[in-house]
């Protein structure tokens, strides 16, 4: 059998084996990182002067961008047994694998196609040898735009992977930058599901190296502002087809939206792309919960509706919790067919080629 038509098979497989596996009700993370064993090495080998290694007062050896922390390696980011034992224990079935930050975007524009495919075939590997417990995300060599449609359509069609991730933004540029809009644009006619994930905000590493505040406050203020800006701009009015996936809970997207309707019934400038208030299309988003606290995730869930918030556990980085995850659903106060929505049904009705 060649390698494409094994993949598919092992896809279709696995998709049917992760929605009825042990005879429950199944659990899909739609948020976590896998990193290849190669690609930590490879930040050291090729990154420029932005990015350096060190070590914290635990131990742990850390990535810092400009001086300001925000990734912590852990043992199971590349160590497949450790995650499946934590899988198993707190008994979720399937995980959609992505590359967290840098993603791609480390090492010279020339480079990150090859970085993009390299990941990806690692992943599909992967995927092929547990096809009842992998998904996973593409990486796309954005700022290469022949590029990014040939890996788009590759990781699809070939490897079957199950949607894209891209960062909040890309070495700078926002997401609504001009160059990206002919990616959008195919994702859109793919009816493509793309996980945002946060990245340290552009010009203020200098704020955000005391206390860990890069990711403790700083990624989540970068989503804020991507999906406010990639809203007013008209890009989620312009690609309705598109499934976006927004993790933490969306950062400060639910609890601002009020205010960013009022800014469009206040502000020529606010207007001037939609006509639609924002909660409009913010309303048709997908949050990961990645949350340890029931009553946040309740609180978007009043707002949206359990058919647009996804299980997510950010593991197994320190600031996301896969027991923790887990057991807030448990704990809220909604119907059983509610939980399960969160748990599975919004992965299930999202994800390509499932």
């Amino acid at each position: 059998m060649k390698r494409r038509e094994f993949l598919k098979t092992v896809s279709a497989v696995g998709a049917v084996a992760s929605t009825q596996r042990s005879g429950r009700a199944s659990k899909i993370d739609i948020h976590n990182h896998y990193y290849p064993e190669s690609y930590f090495q490879m930040i050291r080998d090729l990154a420029g002067d932005d990015y350096s290694f060190d070590t914290d007062a635990t131990g742990t050896t850390i990535i810092q961008f400009r001086g300001a922390r925000f990734f912590g390696i852990q043992p199971p980011m590349t160590d497949v047994s450790l995650r499946l034992e934590a899988m198993d224990r707190v008994g979720i079935d399937v995980q959609v694998l992505s590359v967290s930050v840098p993603n791609v975007f480390f090492a010279g524009v020339e480079q990150e196609t090859q970085i993009a495919r390299g990941v990806n075939d690692a992943y599909a590997e992967l995927i092929a040898r547990h096809p009842q417990r992998f998904k996973g995300f593409a990486s796309i060599p954005m700022n290469v735009p022949d590029a990014s449609l040939a890996e788009l359509e590759r990781s699809l069609d070939e490897l079957k992977l199950n949607g894209v991730i891209l960062l909040s933004h890309i070495r700078g540029k926002p997401l609504t930058d001009p160059s990206f809009r002919p990616f959008f644009e195919e994702a859109n006619r793919r009816n493509l599901c793309i996980l945002i994930h946060p990245m340290m905000p552009t010009g203020m590493a200098d704020q955000l190296r005391d206390y860990v505040l890069g990711p403790i406050v700083g990624f989540l203020f970068d989503s804020t502002l991507a999906v406010a800006r990639m809203c007013y701009d008209g890009l989620l009015r312009d690609f309705p087809n598109i499934r976006w996936v927004i993790p933490h809970l969306g950062g400060a997207i639910p609890y601002l939206m009020a205010r960013l309707d009022r800014g469009h019934h206040d502000f020529v400038a606010c207007r001037e792309n939609i006509q639609e208030p924002p909660s409009h299309y913010l309303k048709k988003l997908y949050y990961g919960t990645v949350s340890t606290s029931p009553y946040t995730v309740s609180m978007v869930r009043d707002l949206i509706g359990t058919d647009h918030i996804a299980l997510g556990t950010d593991y197994p980085h320190l600031l996301g919790s896969i027991d923790g995850s887990v057991e807030t659903i448990e704990s809220m106060r909604i119907p059983e067919v509610e939980k399960q929505r969160i748990y599975a049904g919004t992965a299930m009705a999202i994800l390509n080629n499932v």
